[in-house]
């Protein structure tokens, strides 16, 4: 039976070429979306420790450090900064914004810091802003020492560069002393978004909380959210479409071997033989997709705008769904196989 299986799939070779490449090329986006989710995760874990901050005190009723601060004026900072386990403790500002390039504008991500950090990310190139008039940017921004760029009408001088500092779906982190961006997000008021601490604050003080790494990467993600379950459903989506064209094509194969399986249970072949012949068809069809469909993958996550970082666990994963997929796939034509009567093996044309 696997001998006439392999003599099937030779005959119809091109039907199941086919089948190959059109569920190597769902497998692949698959993984593409996989990498997609994985990337915007991936990004705020990058910024979230490159920051150097290893908790964050916020107010008692904010969400997080970023996205969902609430600002408010650092009178504790003192005290925090004193307090037993503390290394460390400087203000934080943070707000979305935008940046004018000449012709361009681009939205950006502002984070505010000290020179000395913690808060302030370790520069490629250059050095950290030291004046409210300084900036280091993204190096996916575009731009390179000595040149300006505006932000919230105000021009700031790029004096650093932090290679692929990104967030919130690739968009580019600037970074400024805390007062400049004081003066950015809150008109010059001596408010803050949190306080960062290196170290370990054991009691916050009332009216506050304190957030770990995890949370502020949480924080961070929190306006994706949406986006991230979307491409999830996609994805599955594309599953249930590669089953769907894997079980075609061993349908129709099924359907044109009638006669065979009627003539293979006439002369005793066992039933599970007969499965086995179609159910081996359907899985070799799947592991070639899958292996055809990591190579595209990995061809194609370079084209898009965004990053696409596919975990080692999901190339891992892709060939056992891929013969869970063609094992399911394969029922269809299994049932249809398993069901028609000896008898056709004695009629005629």
């Amino acid at each position: 039976m696997l001998m006439a299986a392999f003599r099937d799939m030779q005959w119809r070779r091109r039907r199941f070429i086919i089948a190959v490449v059109s569920t190597a090329i769902i497998f692949a986006m698959t993984l593409v979306l996989t990498g997609l989710a994985n990337g915007f995760r991936w990004e705020a874990e990058r910024t979230v420790n490159a920051l150097g901050v290893d908790q964050y005190v916020i107010k008692a009723g904010a969400s997080g450090p970023f996205v969902g601060a609430t600002p408010f004026a650092p009178t504790e900072l003192a005290r925090v900064a004193d307090a037993p386990g503390v290394e460390a403790a400087a203000p934080l500002a943070y707000a979305g914004g935008t940046a004018t390039l000449g012709d361009d504008t681009r939205n950006i991500d502002i984070f505010g810091a000290p020179e000395q950090g913690p808060g302030m990310p370790a520069v490629s190139e250059g050095r950290a802003p030291v004046s409210p008039d300084e900036v280091a940017v993204s190096s996916t921004l575009g731009r390179g020492l000595g040149d300006e760029v505006e932000i919230a009408s105000r021009t700031l001088r790029i004096v650093g560069i932090v290679e692929n500092s990104t967030a919130l779906a690739n968009l580019p982190n600037v970074f400024l002393t805390t007062d400049g961006a004081r003066q950015l997000v809150y008109g010059g008021q001596q408010l803050v978004s949190a306080i960062g601490i290196r170290g370990t604050l054991e009691q916050p003080p009332d009216g506050y909380r304190t957030v770990d790494r995890a949370g502020a990467v949480e924080d961070l993600l929190r306006p994706l959210r949406v986006a991230v379950n979307s491409i999830t459903i996609v994805a599955i989506l594309l599953w249930v479409v590669a089953a769907l064209i894997v079980g075609s094509v061993i349908y129709l194969s099924a359907l044109e071997r009638l006669r065979d399986f009627a003539v293979f249970k006439a002369i005793g072949v066992p039933t599970r033989s007969v499965m086995g012949g179609l159910a081996l068809q359907a899985v070799i069809v799947a592991l070639l997709a899958a292996l055809l469909g990591t190579v595209l993958s990995l061809l194609l996550g370079p084209l898009f705008p965004m990053q696409v970082i596919v975990p080692g666990q999901a190339f891992v994963a892709l060939p056992v769904l891929a013969v869970v997929v063609g094992l399911i796939a394969s029922a269809t034509g299994l049932h249809r196989a398993v069901s028609v009567d000896p008898a056709v093996a004695f009629g005629g044309p």
